[in-house]
């Protein structure tokens, strides 16, 4: 690295935020003006959850730091302690690596770790998926938290800019750039039906759901109750293999991943269930899928980019921006059997996403590169039109 202008400190803490962030990670590290500093936590360095770090390793990418803050644990005890065990490692990594900058992705716990980290040693923070709202997780308190302890602010629509300079946010310092994770559908070259199946160990004329459930961390009672309630419908669809995700690791998360291990063994060769997919596995399996049902946001943001329907389950995502291939349901057991119905049905071929904006990373390496590198801030009253003292 010859001199770069800055250093941008860039943090993943699951599977899901380093999908979303990787063609930003490529752009930053190709950039002769830019450094990147990878900072690699959360289930990446867990066996339990795929040890995905392998994944990010076999990209190319070389973690500047690995901060190891996952307990073991099934409780939310256990995911307080995990923050604070973040906190610390965090610090520490931040503190060495001085960066200009931080890239903060979403809604979850670790980020919201490292944000606070960040505040405390003065490093600007740049938040992507911001003004969003999800009432069925803890997540959303935490995403409006992480949008309030952040310098800037690259948000998915322009509903959700809105929603930023509402709360407060100078709308100098808010960008619409679209949602990160679309950029695959530009640059990744999917797997072809044959090659997928035979990925996914399923036979050559194999017709699959592709189902992620997680945690309502707002009701785990209620997470249990859905999963178990989704399995009754998914077991009366004998023509179709059903190809899971894990879950989170949030609280109840491994009670349901014991959940779905029982039912794999309840049905057997009709389920195949896997800690991760990765990014390129993953979006081929929903290319190819008749169906993604589930509570992921990927269901909402990423699935319709491929005129597959999906059915959005519970709360977990309510409140966000849906195309109008994106199926909602309760947990009931017969609005999820209606909606799979209704979804299975669906034949529209020119869905349009609201969450694309094209490539993404081009933008972003525009801002990283001029926006200020400063942590004030200040209140923007919409009232007065300027910041309030």
């Amino acid at each position: 690295m010859n001199n770069p202008e800055r250093r941008i400190a860039v943090f993943s803490g699951t599977r899901a935020d380093y999908g979303l962030l990787f063609y930003l990670l490529k752009a930053i590290e190709n950039d002769p003006a830019l450094e990147l500093q990878l900072i690699v936590s959360g289930s990446h360095l867990s066996p339990e959850f795929g040890s995905t770090i392998q994944q990010i390793e076999s990209d190319g990418f070389v973690a500047a730091a690995k901060v190891d803050m996952l307990l073991s644990a099934d409780s939310a005890v256990a995911t307080a302690k995990s923050m604070g065990l973040g906190i610390i490692g965090l610090t520490d990594a931040l503190d060495r690596l001085k960066p200009d900058i931080l890239v903060i992705a979403g809604d979850r716990y670790e980020a919201l770790a490292v944000c606070q980290c960040a505040l405390l040693l003065h490093i600007p923070v740049f938040h992507l998926h911001g003004g969003e709202l999800t009432y069925g997780a803890y997540d959303d308190s935490i995403r409006h938290a992480i949008s309030k302890l952040s310098q800037y602010h690259g948000t998915s629509t322009e509903t959700y800019r809105q929603r930023l300079i509402r709360m407060g946010e100078a709308p100098e310092r808010v960008f619409t750039v679209g949602a990160p994770s679309l950029e695959a559908l530009l640059n990744l070259q999917f797997l072809e039906r044959s090659a997928l199946l035979q990925e996914l160990n399923l036979p050559q004329n194999a017709d699959y759901l592709l189902i992620s459930c997680h945690p309502e961390t707002q009701d785990v009672g209620r997470s249990i109750a859905l999963l178990e309630n989704l399995l009754t419908v998914l077991s009366e669809y004998d023509s179709f293999y059903l190809v899971f995700t894990y879950p989170n690791a949030d609280e109840s998360g491994r009670r349901m991943i014991q959940r779905l291990l029982q039912f794999g063994e309840l049905m057997g060769e009709r389920v195949r269930l896997f800690k991760s997919l990765g990014q390129l596995r993953y979006l081929s399996a929903v290319k190819h899928a008749a169906l993604v049902i589930g509570n992921s946001s990927s269901g909402v943001i990423e699935v319709p980019s491929f005129n597959i329907p999906s059915v959005n389950i519970g709360q977990r995502q309510a409140g966000r921006i849906s195309a109008a291939s994106v199926f909602h349901c309760d947990e009931a057991t017969d609005s999820i059997r209606q909606t799979i119905a209704q979804a299975l049905s669906f034949k529209n071929q020119d869905v349009e996403n609201p969450y694309w904006h094209g490539a993404v990373s081009g933008r972003m390496i525009a801002l990283l590169k001029t926006v200020e590198l400063s942590c004030t801030k200040f209140f923007y009253d919409k009232l007065t039109e300027g910041p309030e003292q």
